[in-house]
């Protein structure tokens, strides 16, 4: 399900054998793959033609997209440091994690926090063939664990083992939703599955969300949407409006500066402002205490 949030990393496990698992665990290569699709926007090795030729034609109806993910990317790094530096949180449960990229979020955060345990959860065989690069901890101290669950039926990720046994609930956790929400289609509630994973969090936890926007430039948007649903990539993708997105927030704080294309959240030094028709709009929000 996931989009690939990858730059340039080898990892330990191919997938160059492609999207679809068939009973001998061989994979399809001749359909695009968001996974794969979504590597090769950003310049990856794990794609082969069919998915280099999507990414492009995407990238000429909406150039802005290439930055985008790359800033999408970044966006979520500085995202986790901020739940590590300024509200203390040392576990995380990333739903939709992606091919492994360089740094993985158990790398940013056990970088700061040596003894941080990660749950990644993702559906996607090409990802699952990717895992082992997910569970090496940097630290001794550290843990991190995948899961193939699908987003879908979140109160089957939060009751497996591979959640119970890692991450301490009673604690506060980071709920990362990096580029996930957008392959959920209204009739599969994403609000509502957002719920209940933010109903089993405690008290200090924080969500930290990104989703595609058209707002800026609806038509472009539309395009490059229609274009990808048109050559059969396995899931499409539901561009939302900021509202929409912004909705997803309801019974957390939203930090400022709020839903903001990515690059404009909390920006680094070295990161020059984008167009405002940046394809991905994040935010962070934190889960209060009962009053």
């Amino acid at each position: 399900m996931a989009l690939a949030k990858a730059l340039l990393y080898e990892p330990n496990v191919s997938s160059r054998e492609g999207d679809r698992v068939f009973p001998n665990g061989s994979f399809e290569q001749g359909k695009p793959h968001p996974a794969r699709v979504y590597d090769s926007l950003l310049g990856g090795k794990d794609n082969y033609p069919v998915d280099q030729a999507v990414a492009e034609g995407i990238a000429q109806r909406w150039p802005e997209i290439q930055r985008s993910a790359q800033q999408n990317r970044a966006w979520m790094a500085r995202a986790v440091r901020h739940m590590v530096n300024e509200g203390g949180v040392t576990q995380f449960l990333d739903i939709g994690t992606g091919i492994p990229t360089r740094p993985n979020l158990h790398e940013i955060a056990q970088g700061l926090v040596p003894s941080a345990r990660i749950v990644y959860v993702d559906n996607d065989p090409v990802v699952l063939r990717h895992a082992e690069a997910l569970l090496t901890p940097i630290s001794p101290e550290g843990r991190s664990t995948y899961l193939q669950a699908d987003l879908r039926d979140p109160r089957a990720v939060l009751e497996s083992p591979e959640v119970t046994e890692t991450l301490d609930m009673t604690r506060p956790v980071g709920l990362v939703l990096a580029a996930i929400l957008h392959f959920l289609d209204e009739d599969e509630d994403p609000a509502g599955v957002l719920r209940v994973l933010v109903d089993a969090l405690p008290a200090g936890s924080y969500v930290a969300l990104s989703h595609a926007c058209g707002d800026a430039d609806p038509v472009r948007a539309a395009q490059a949407s229609a274009f990808y649903r048109q050559n059969k990539v396995s899931k499409p993708v539901v561009l939302r409006t900021q509202k929409q997105i912004e909705e997803f927030f309801t019974g957390l704080e939203l930090l400022e500066p709020g839903v903001v294309t990515v690059d404009r959240w909390h920006p680094d030094a070295s990161v020059s402002e984008g167009p405002d028709d940046m394809g991905f709009r994040g935010g962070l929000g934190l889960k209060r205490g009962a009053a």
